[in-house]
């Protein structure tokens, strides 16, 4: 009888790990859970015969030297969403995983997709699980597509993990987009007025100074504060760094300090909080994290994870200190026998409507359907205040600029009556 090695969780949702002797693969996964334990990967033991004693059951071969393809940087999600869906309708029509594996690696262009995925056909053919295999590249699949396909792999059902992976990624790639596709228009606009507004300050306003100097009349402040201003910014005063220096490297300095802040644990708390407060910004920040965490809940659930690995897994990929915070004490309270929704009203991070619709979802057994609804909302809600942020910065956006046009204007021509009058005089 084959031994089989399993990974597993218990009933407090440890993992587990062990040998158990079974006549077939789905025989192993009847006694594991027999056991009082929920497998998440389950393989047969490969036992390798001696040379000379008959074909081995060892590690595919390796790649030549000549075969291999070097490739720079990582693998994109839209790649890793395409691949999902022809997978999971090569898993439809009843193919095998390793040739499905080798059909999606042969019509890859060159690149880190196709390398993975024919290391990934490498280990399936050398005996690893399609999610072991993939567990060895978590830049290009991450533990939550793993876990995934680890619970679609033991209840039999790959295809439609599969399907629902594609479209959790689709869904979560375009609430990406919309919300950086915002953030274009007023970046570029905001980017030409500061450029404009540096070519005044170095090229136009020194040629206004030297008209006033040449007059030798008193000047009003508002035009001595601009010229002072322009001397600034084209590195002609006393200041030891130049202006143009400090508009140019100051938004580079502060990605750079962000990146360092965030690095810490202490560091990105600060700033997931200080996000969550700014005006407008905060509201849209909340929606998406909330919209985030209990679509990926609520696909981890619908596809077998076991509730508190799926809390987890969750807790690590939300990208917000907050609700990673909130989601642990939910965690906690799980763990320890209690329910879902209370730990999560008491945290405050989320609203009164998603509370209630999550203890509904409880208590009907229904968890994964109510936080897809949940989901479903908050992106629309997304969505529309996007649009609202829209229709607020473009006036906002003009106002500002017209009101710093109109000072450099209004600064440039009050001394023109007094050159004027000191021109008929003489």
């Amino acid at each position: 009888m084959p031994t089989f090695q399993y990974e597993a969780l218990n009933q407090a949702g440890q993992p587990q790990k062990g040998q158990i002797d079974a006549a077939n693969n789905e025989d192993a996964i009847q006694r594991i859970k027999a056991q009082g334990y929920f497998p998440t990967n389950v393989r047969e033991k490969k036992v390798r015969k001696k040379a000379g004693g008959g074909a081995a059951a060892g590690p595919a071969k390796k790649k030549k030297a000549s075969e291999i393809t070097i490739s720079i940087g990582g693998v994109s999600q839209k790649l890793i969403t395409q691949f999902s869906r022809q997978m999971s309708t090569l898993q439809d029509a009843g193919l095998p995983i390793l040739r499905s594996l080798n059909i999606l690696a042969e019509q890859q262009k060159p690149g880190q997709m196709k390398n993975v995925l024919e290391q990934v056909a490498l280990d399936v053919e050398g005996g690893s699980s399609l999610s072991e295999a993939m567990s060895k590249h978590p830049k290009a699949f991450d533990r939550l597509y793993v876990k995934m396909i680890a619970a679609g792999e033991i209840g039999g059902v790959l295809d439609i993990i599969l399907q629902r992976l594609s479209d959790f990624m689709e869904k979560a790639q375009a609430l990406k987009k919309r919300i950086i596709g915002a953030m274009i228009y007023p970046a570029a606009v905001v980017s030409v007025a500061i450029l404009i507004v540096v070519g005044i300050m170095v090229f136009v306003i020194p040629k206004f100074e030297e008209i006033f100097k040449d007059f030798d009349s008193k000047l009003p402040d508002l035009t001595i504060w601009l010229i002072n201003i322009s001397a600034w910014v084209a590195g002609n005063s006393d200041f030891p760094i130049p202006g143009w220096a400090v508009i140019i490297f100051s938004p580079i300095l502060a990605l750079v300090l962000m990146k360092l802040l965030r690095a810490s644990k202490g560091g990105r708390a600060v700033i997931d909080r200080v996000k969550m407060k700014v005006p407008v910004m905060g509201k849209l920040v909340k929606a998406s994290c909330i919209a985030r965490f209990t679509r990926t809940l609520g696909t981890l659930i619908s596809a077998g994870v076991p509730i508190l690995e799926a809390i987890a897994i969750t807790r690590d990929t939300v990208g917000n200190n907050v609700y990673e915070k909130a989601l642990q004490r939910v965690h906690d309270s799980i763990r320890e026998g209690e329910s879902f929704a209370e730990p999560l009203r008491e945290s405050r991070v989320v609203d009164l409507l998603v509370v209630n619709m999550i203890d509904v979802g409880e208590e009907t057994g229904e968890l994964d359907k109510m936080l897809t609804k949940v989901a479903d909302q908050y992106d629309e809600e997304v969505d529309n205040m996007v649009r609202a942020m829209m229709s607020l910065l473009e006036p906002v956006m003009v106002v500002v600029l017209g009101l710093i046009v109109g000072t450099i204007v209004i600064a440039l021509f009050l001394p023109l009556p007094a050159l004027i009058q000191g021109v008929m005089g003489s």
